[in-house]
C-alpha cells in the first residue's frame, strides 16, 4: 500500500496544474484527495450533473469536494438531447461521455487548465466500457489504471487516507437500468431513481432496479435477498414501486453483479 502511495503521488506531482472529472464515487474521491495532497498549483474538481445521475448523488460529490478542500465546478447539461445516446445502442456511453468530457475539457481550458484526469481503474479496463475510448479521444489521462491500482486497493487507500468513500457502493448511471436499444425517456429515469431511493431508505445500500416496461427486476446483495421476502420489507416495496409506476416487481435471485 505504502509504494501505490508512492506510485499515485510521483505520478501526479509531475503535473503542476489540473482539472479531476469529478463523480463523487470512490475512485474519483481518491484521485482527487491525492491530487490536493500533491499541492499542484491550480487544481479543480468538475462534475456533470445529468438526467444520468441522481440528485443525491451531484449533492454528495459538492459535500466531498468541500471536505478536501479543492474548487468544484457543477455543469448541468440536457443528455436527453442528444439522441445518439437517447437510443441507446450499445455505444451510448461513448457519445454521452464524449459529450460529457468534452463539456469538462473545455470548461477546464477557459480557466488555463490543459490536463485532465479521471478516476479509472485497472479493473475498469477488463470491463464493457465504451465510454473509456471517449475519454482518450479528448486527451484524458488515467494515473489509477497506469500504476495499475485495483478498486480494492483503491477501497483499501481511501481508508488509509482516512475517506469517507472507500466503503461507498459502486454507482453506475441510471441509464445503465434500462436494457439496450430501448429508447431512454425522463420518465423511465425518474421511475428507476424513485425506487432504488426508496430501497435505500430500508437499508439496502447496494441496489440496482432493472427497468423493463412496467416491470422492475431488483438487484441487491446476495447476502441481503432473504430481506426482501420479510413481510413487511415485502409489503413496503410492492406498494412503493406501485405508487412510483411498476406493474409488477420481480426479484433477481443471483442478486447485484
Amino acid at each position: 500500500m505504502l509504494k501505490k502511495f508512492e506510485d499515485i503521488e510521483r505520478k501526479l506531482s509531475k503535473l503542476s496544474s489540473f482539472a479531476v472529472a469529478f463523480s463523487g464515487g470512490v475512485d474519483s474521491t481518491f484521485l482527487l484527495a491525492m491530487a490536493k495532497k500533491v499541492n499542484p498549483q491550480k487544481l479543480l474538481a468538475i462534475t456533470v450533473s445529468s438526467q444520468f445521475v441522481p440528485k443525491r448523488e451531484i449533492e454528495f460529490a459538492k459535500k466531498i469536494s468541500r471536505s478536501i478542500g479543492v474548487e468544484h465546478i457543477c455543469l448541468d447539461v440536457d443528455i436527453l438531447e442528444n439522441q445518439d445516446v437517447v437510443r441507446n445502442t450499445m455505444e451510448r456511453c461513448y457519445y454521452c461521455k464524449k459529450q460529457m468530457f468534452a463539456l469538462i475539457r473545455q470548461t477546464a481550458q477557459s480557466l488555463g487548465i490543459n490536463t485532465l484526469l479521471h478516476g479509472v481503474n485497472l479493473d475498469d479496463l477488463n470491463d464493457f466500457r465504451p465510454g473509456l475510448k471517449a475519454s482518450k479521444e479528448l486527451g484524458f489521462l488515467s494515473p489509477l489504471a497506469d500504476i495499475k491500482c485495483t478498486k480494492k486497493e483503491i477501497r483499501l487507500l481511501s481508508k488509509q487516507l482516512g475517506l469517507v468513500t472507500w466503503d461507498k457502493p459502486s454507482q453506475s448511471c441510471l441509464a445503465t437500468r434500462i436494457p439496450y436499444n430501448e429508447t431512454i425517456k425522463a420518465s423511465k429515469l425518474i421511475m428507476v431513481d424513485k425506487a432504488e431511493a426508496l430501497l435505500q431508505d430500508l437499508g439496502f445500500a447496494q441496489v440496482r432496479v432493472r427497468c423493463h416496461g412496467k416491470t422492475a427486476r431488483l438487484e441487491v446483495e446476495p447476502d441481503l435477498i432473504s430481506i426482501l421476502f420479510n413481510k413487511g420489507i415485502r409489503q413496503k416495496i410492492s406498494t412503493g414501486f406501485a405508487k412510483i409506476g411498476f406493474d409488477h416487481t420481480s426479484i433477481d435471485i443471483d442478486g447485484y453483479k
